[in-house]
């Protein structure tokens, strides 16, 4: 007796190993790639990093006898500012796009009263103010 197939089209086809459809890649392959890719975009990130921090530290011994003693604005893009270089205090004028010298003093000792500049302090103070007479 014949068995009837209840799919009678696909019985008469032939199978062959050829024909049959490409198995799905291996999702931890995959997942492995995207991984890799990330090292290397954070690897080429972090190089770059340290590469931009090397060539815009200051270099030699002039760069690193620089100290700025004091600073003050005396408008809104202009700052006198008093370099020491050795033995010696330069006060500048520092404008957008110029700097020119004003005077030349011997190096002293800051009075008791004048705290030593730091960095990044000018705007806390300003901004703190600011926020302060803020209602």
């Amino acid at each position: 007796m014949k068995r009837l197939s209840p799919f009678p089209l696909l019985a008469s086809l032939p199978v062959h190993a050829a024909e049959l459809p490409p198995a799905l890649p291996d999702a931890g392959a995959g997942l492995g790639q995207v991984v890799l890719g990330l090292i290397v975009v954070i690897a080429l990130l972090w190089a770059s990093l340290y590469l931009l921090k090397r060539l815009q530290s200051p270099r030699g011994g002039v760069a690193s006898g620089l100290k700025v003693v004091a600073a003050t604005a005396v408008g809104p893009r202009e700052r006198v500012v008093v370099v020491e270089v050795g033995e010696t205090w330069l006060v500048v004028g520092v404008a957008p796009g110029q700097v020119s010298a004003l005077s030349t003093l011997p190096r002293q000792e800051l009075p008791e009263g004048i705290p030593a500049p730091q960095p990044g302090r000018e705007f806390a103070a300003w901004l703190k103010n600011a926020l302060e007479k803020k209602p």
